[in-house]
């Protein structure tokens, strides 16, 4: 299953739970940011490809909704309500991706054909 994580700058949320996620057998996680200054800034590429998005905040989400076409359906387009407030590898920030995505993640694995 290929997922997407999308924040801001691409430096701290969505790097670290690619980290996490891609450790997931079954999980192809990559992370993009919505600047254009990103790291690796969000493409239709990326959107397209996705299976499913986790989005760090609802600009993020509705960024993705309104500026790419070709995307998961708007259910796969999920908003974690993680604030830009931590530091890399924070550990509270690792746990709070794990508590929001990591079940979501198994169910969609689990209806996998």
């Amino acid at each position: 299953m290929k997922v997407l994580f999308v924040c801001t700058a691409n430096k701290l949320r969505s790097p670290i739970a690619e980290s996490v996620f891609s450790a997931w057998d079954g999980v192809e996680a990559v992370s993009a940011g919505t600047s254009p200054d990103a790291p690796l800034p969000l493409s239709k590429e990326l959107v397209a490809s996705a299976d499913v998005i986790f989005a760090m905040e609802t600009h993020h989400r509705e960024r993705v909704r309104k500026k790419f076409k070709q995307r998961p359906a708007d259910a796969r387009i999920i908003t974690l309500h993680i604030p830009d407030e931590f530091e890399r590898d924070d550990p509270v920030l690792i746990a709070l991706l794990e508590e929001k995505v990591g079940d979501r993640i198994k169910t969609l694995l689990a209806d996998q054909p």
